[in-house]
């Protein structure tokens, strides 16, 4: 068995699980997020824990029970606590801000970058060279953080670009030294 799906998930006082069905809802002081589970899994909740079984030990039941159960936990502690993704951002004039709905980068290029921020995402600059991005789905917050990251990715000659705080760029030699 699943020893991660064996685990139920524990909700805490200030959060409301609803089960419709194959639905889950999570409502939270953050917010409040929904989740549809396989069909071939039940949800139940018992003493402020949801625990999620599987009908079957097939391979595809035992790989979606741990899956399911991750994805409830993660709910459960995006609409407590949120999640956080930081970047930084190195090179000469590089620099971010956001203005109203959008995060403007001047990442070197002959024109800014305008983000347009999605909903249920926000992002902070506390300084030029760093980017907060927060939300309470964390496959959003980890989506859009890859996405800024995209725009331009460390280069391993300068380490110029986008990269996540404690990011390691391995440096490599320009031509004239090897």
């Amino acid at each position: 068995m699943s020893r991660i799906g064996k685990k139920p998930v524990e909700i805490p006082k200030n959060v409301k699980a609803l089960l419709d069905s194959n639905k889950i809802t999570i409502e939270g002081p953050k917010g409040k997020l929904s989740m549809k589970i396989h069909y071939r899994l039940t949800a139940e909740i018992k003493d402020d824990k949801l625990i999620i079984t599987r009908k079957t030990n097939s391979k595809l039941d035992r790989s979606l029970h741990g899956l399911s159960r991750t994805l409830v936990a993660n709910m459960v502690k995006g609409v407590t606590d949120g999640y956080q993704k930081e970047l930084e951002i190195h090179g000469v004039g590089f620099k971010a801000q956001v203005q109203g709905k959008q995060l403007n980068m001047q990442l070197g290029f002959s024109h800014p970058i305008n983000y347009e921020i999605e909903e249920g995402i926000t992002i902070e600059t506390p300084k030029p060279t760093s980017i907060i991005v927060k939300g309470i789905d964390k496959a959003k917050v980890g989506d859009v953080a890859a996405g800024i990251r995209g725009f331009y990715k460390p280069e391993p000659y300068k380490g110029k670009g986008i990269r996540y705080k404690g990011e390691y760029v391995r440096r490599k030699a320009g031509k004239a030294v090897a």
